[in-house]
């Protein structure tokens, strides 16, 4: 089956210390969730699949943020999440290089306003692999729309992370009713 790993916002901004809004940086290095997804990206290029990584940020002067986001409000006051700076960068240790396909994202879906669909379906993908930080946000977002646009999904729960431990349990309850989860050992099987 075709297949692509879809890694989520693997960025300064969202998963390092350094971050200006990392709340889930912690939760991140405790789950050791960019070794992980790194291990994902190999395993997706060994087997020949669509690597995607996909990151939220605004062009340069913020002018698509929406102002009125509670999530995105403030990135402007806060210099985070804008194109070309620092913290949009991926994080430092991801290999961000095993990606076939960078996709910036305008809002918390990666399906919104972006090319995943249509890349998706050039593949000929039937299958996603969906990762990435944070679980509550941008997996729950990415795993509802793959679902709704009828892919099958798999969530490698080992590369999420949230701010924390609970809200992470959380979401993936949640998922649970829409898509099934895959380790880091079934992901090599496939």
């Amino acid at each position: 089956m075709n297949t692509a790993f879809i890694g989520l916002d693997y960025i300064v901004d969202i998963t390092h210390p350094d971050g200006g809004m990392a709340s889930s940086a912690e939760q991140v290095a405790a789950r050791r969730v960019i070794a992980h997804a790194n291990r994902a990206l190999a395993i997706g290029r060994q087997r020949g699949w669509l690597n995607v990584l996909v990151k939220v940020g605004f062009a340069r002067g913020y002018v698509n943020q929406p102002k009125h986001s509670k999530l995105f409000g403030k990135a402007h006051e806060l210099g985070v999440l804008e194109a070309g700076s620092p913290g949009l960068a991926f994080h430092p240790e991801l290999d961000a290089d095993k990606a076939d396909l960078v996709i910036v994202k305008p809002r918390v879906n990666a399906f919104y306003g972006t090319e995943l669909d249509a890349a998706l379906r050039a593949r000929r993908i039937e299958r996603v692999v969906i990762a990435g930080v944070s679980s509550a946000m941008a997996v729950q977002s990415a795993v509802r729309d793959a679902h709704d646009r009828d892919y099958q999904v798999l969530v490698l729960e080992s590369a999420c992370a949230a701010a924390t431990e609970r809200d992470h349990e959380d979401a993936m309850r949640l998922l649970g009713k829409l898509a099934d989860f895959v380790t880091l050992e079934a992901l090599e099987r496939l």
